[in-house]
């Protein structure tokens, strides 16, 4: 060798240990995933996500044929020279390797077995054949088979669509790329840490895990260098079934809930347009409808007659157990829940002041303060007609604004919370400003002095008090639903059994959620004083009233608005998971702050 050469650098090959005890087995299509992404890669294999999209589905279409697993398909030793043998969804493992594949098809001629991949689409016209994610899959069938005494040095990949098969040779070449792959899995599953998400990468748009990734956002946070691009997953046209009625019974027949009274069918809901089920007072659901929910990932919320929520049901809930741990390290630590409870905290300040300026009664909107960002909802209870005139919020809008700004200075939660109620006092004591008042002073008002609960005395507290509970349970069914723990919170403390996450993140949301709907069905007359029953000193919702506020509530959470920091549409319901999945990506360490949503 020259002085002029460099060394060539040699990779040691470093024999995997035989599995033993629980190490699970690597999947052949996990290592397809981590050579096309291995951030898709992680969150599949180590955290347990997974999400459905039109490609999944198709894909499970095409494979509907070699699903049929062959009755047997005979061992290496026992294959004849002279068979030629088919066999279909053949499952093969090896401890050796700690690989484990699904096996399409085997198609065995002369004593040598060629594995056949079947993949949706079309052939691509690239220089091999095919791309090398699929081509280091059917790689990692090969070596499983060899491993089991087969010989085997080549596959085939077959594309449904255009019903062609591409030869894939078993060379050096793609065995170290097959290598690398394995070993890359099982170091960054071994390592913990989500590798970084892809930058400004064709492939994030069609995956179908876009939304739970986040790839755009989570760059946008670190450098906002490109603007996130629209979330382009399958837009689900899914939502909650409500049922109130007493001794109603919920069923499942065929691909429909079934709701009846006194065993007298009344309405029934497709369970492919159901998200969840929410269920009010005295109802009862049928064992096999539960299972069947629970099997479909339909989240079952219950409640109280009044409103009240108690709980609710799952399967067998979240794999991502990384995700909680994560959780519950930050929750012990208190620098940790001081910031998280600030900034909360001043997102809620903040939008309680937004919405006392666009719904201010007297005299409508107040000279120089910019409206940009207000929805429909958010105007309805706005209007010349104001029964205070020449009054102004100036002075509201300046304390909260200076509350919302000591709020960074706390320097534990206790002062922190004086400043929360402080806040509050300013905020519910203008509150019936932005109530419309009736034309002719001799009608029925809905009146506001202060906020009370447990139980509400007035129709407005009622309402308040309503919406509140509904915004726990939205918030605790995406909570879970992403893998967090929405017993342990940060700023308010896990006791008595309570959501404290809920309540923590549901914070900025009170005033554009819950107060506006309150807002919107009293000043539009969608909810009337006469909706209410008094009882023992207590007001509630009789059953007409709280139909129409659930319908309200549910108008609300669908409505779109566009997202102050990523500028792309969105409505609330898809918002909240967003929030959550931030959040989440925050306490992983992958973002330095969460963003918490304020509306301008």
């Amino acid at each position: 060798m020259t002085d002029d050469q460099a060394p060539i650098q040699l990779e040691l090959p470093m024999p995997f240990p035989e599995l033993s005890g629980d190490m699970p087995l690597l999947q052949a299509r996990m290592i397809n995933e981590y050579q096309y992404c291995p951030r898709l890669a992680y969150l599949e294999w180590v955290q347990g996500e997974w999400a459905a999209s039109a490609d999944t589905v198709e894909g499970d279409h095409a494979h509907r044929r070699v699903d049929k697993p062959s009755k047997s398909f005979p061992e290496a030793g026992d294959l004849e020279q002279e068979e030629k043998l088919h066999g279909r969804s053949i499952t093969l493992s090896s401890n050796r390797l700690g690989l484990i594949a699904k096996l399409d098809l085997i198609e065995a001629e002369e004593g040598v077995v060629t594995p056949v991949d079947y993949k949706r689409g079309k052939r691509p016209h690239v220089a091999r054949g095919a791309y090398d994610p699929e081509r280091v899959q059917l790689c990692v069938q090969g070596l499983i088979l060899q491993e089991h005494g087969y010989i085997c040095e080549e596959g085939a990949l077959y594309f449904v669509q255009s019903r062609e098969r591409v030869r894939v040779v078993f060379d050096d070449e793609l065995r170290q790329l097959t290598a690398n792959a394995i070993n890359g899995l099982r170091l960054v599953a071994a390592g913990g840490h989500i590798p970084p998400p892809l930058q400004d990468s064709p492939k994030c748009p069609a995956c179908s895990l876009v939304g739970i990734c986040l790839p755009d956002e989570v760059n946008y946070l670190h450098n906002a260098a490109i603007e996130p691009r629209p979330l382009a997953v399958m837009r689900d046209e899914a939502l909650p079934v409500y049922v109130q009625a007493y001794k109603a019974k919920i069923a499942k027949k065929a691909e429909e809930l079934e709701i009846s009274i006194d065993d007298e069918k009344v309405q029934t809901a497709r369970l492919l347009d159901t998200s969840q089920v929410v269920v009010m007072g005295n109802v009862y659901i049928t064992t096999p409808c539960l299972q069947d929910l629970m099997k479909r990932d339909i989240t079952v919320s219950w409640h109280s007659y009044g409103g009240w929520f108690f709980g609710h049901t799952v399967g067998t809930g979240h794999k991502n157990v990384e995700l909680r741990t994560a959780q519950y390290r930050a929750s012990f630590e208190d620098k940790t829940c001081l910031a998280i409870a600030r900034n909360l905290v001043r997102a809620k300040i903040q939008n309680c002041r937004t919405l006392l300026r666009r719904n201010w009664r007297a005299g409508g909107r107040h000279e120089g303060e910019q409206e940009s960002g207000t929805d429909a909802a958010d105007k309805t209870a706005m209007g010349s007609d104001s029964p205070f005139p020449g009054e102004s919020p100036d002075v509201l809008l300046e304390q909260l604004k200076a509350l919302a700004d000591k709020s960074q200075r706390a320097v534990d939660l206790q002062q922190l919370l004086g400043i929360e109620g402080a806040a509050a006092a300013v905020y519910f004591g203008a509150f019936d400003r932005l109530i419309k008042k009736p034309d002719d002073s001799r009608q029925m008002s809905f009146d506001f002095n202060t906020r009370n609960r447990r139980p509400p005395t007035d129709p407005v507290n009622a309402l308040l008090s309503f919406a509140y509970s509904m915004l726990v349970r939205t918030w605790t069914v995406n909570i879970t639903a992403v893998g967090l723990d929405a017993y342990r919170g940060f700023y308010h403390q896990p006791r008595y059994g309570r959501p404290a996450l809920s309540l923590d993140l549901m914070e900025p949301f009170r005033p554009i959620i819950a107060d506006s709907t309150v807002l919107q069905v009293i000043n539009n007359g969608e909810v009337r004083p006469t909706d209410f029953i008094c009882a023992a000193g207590s007001v509630a919702l009789n059953e007409a009233g709280r139909k129409r506020f659930i319908a309200a509530f549910e108008r609300r959470l669908s409505q779109e608005i566009t997202h102050p920091l990523f500028g792309y549409k969105v409505n609330y319901r898809r918002l909240f998971e967003i929030q959550a999945r931030l959040f989440g990506r925050y306490l992983l360490g992958e973002l330095p702050d969460y963003p918490n949503f304020t509306t301008r």
